[in-house]
């Protein structure tokens, strides 16, 4: 993909595609200590259930991708369970935190797991 002739349509795209993403979080980052979401739009599946479709797959992770493109420190913890199909199936809390600042991610982690825990 980067030889010549698609460098400028793929790489460069690409590449001010991820500014724009970091600019939005940079911007975010200005209000807030840590951006806290969900790890996925559902709950856990079950294993391989997804492999015949590669969108759906795909758009699981429409919340750590931007995180992932723009570098920002990110961790994921179970936060629950919700019922569906008579079962109670495991859901995840994203934080996300500054550049370079994986210590208050880390420590916004462990707040949570000890408040959830008493």
């Amino acid at each position: 993909m980067l030889s010549s002739g698609y460098y400028d349509a793929y790489y460069i795209r690409a590449q001010k595609a991820r500014t724009l993403i970091r600019n939005d979080f940079t911007e975010a980052f200005k209000q807030v200590d840590v951006i806290l979401s969900p790890t996925s739009p559902t709950p856990a599946h079950k294993l391989g259930e997804l492999k015949d479709n590669p969108l759906a797959a795909y758009l699981e992770d429409v919340f750590t991708i931007p995180v992932n493109l723009a570098g920002l420190p990110g961790i994921s913890l179970p936060c629950g369970t919700v019922e569906e199909g008579g079962k109670a199936l495991p859901v995840g809390l994203q934080i996300v935190g500054r550049a370079l600042d994986e210590s208050t991610v880390l420590r916004v982690a462990h707040a949570y797991e000890q408040a959830r825990a008493a």
